[in-house]
């Protein structure tokens, strides 16, 4: 669980479902995290809504292993096309077509 006010923690969320390398967890995510933007797999809460958090961390809890599965295959997904040399080529397309 990353339960940010405000925007920070990325790396921690990412490099979570790095490391699930059998597609088992589940990731629980404050929606002021820059992280929920991309990382659609995640539950994502509000965490200044403590009812709704505590609902979040049951739901994970309680997850099945395929959801817990098929949430993670689409996150390890996204952390896989997103990764350095994707973000330095768009930095320099980006870069070049200010010219």
């Amino acid at each position: 669980m990353v339960s940010s006010l405000h925007d920070g923690m990325n790396l921690v969320a990412k490099e979570f479902v790095a490391s699930r390398n059998q597609n088992d967890g589940s990731l629980i995510l404050s929606r002021f995290a820059g992280a929920a933007k991309e990382l659609h797999g995640a539950i994502i809460v509000n965490p200044y809504d403590i009812e709704k958090a505590a609902e979040a961390i049951k739901h994970a809890l309680e997850m099945a292993p395929e959801e817990q599965s098929r949430r993670m295959k689409q996150m390890r997904l996204i952390i896989v096309r997103n990764n350095i040399y994707s973000w330095a080529a768009t930095l320099l397309r980006t870069m070049a077509a200010i010219n």
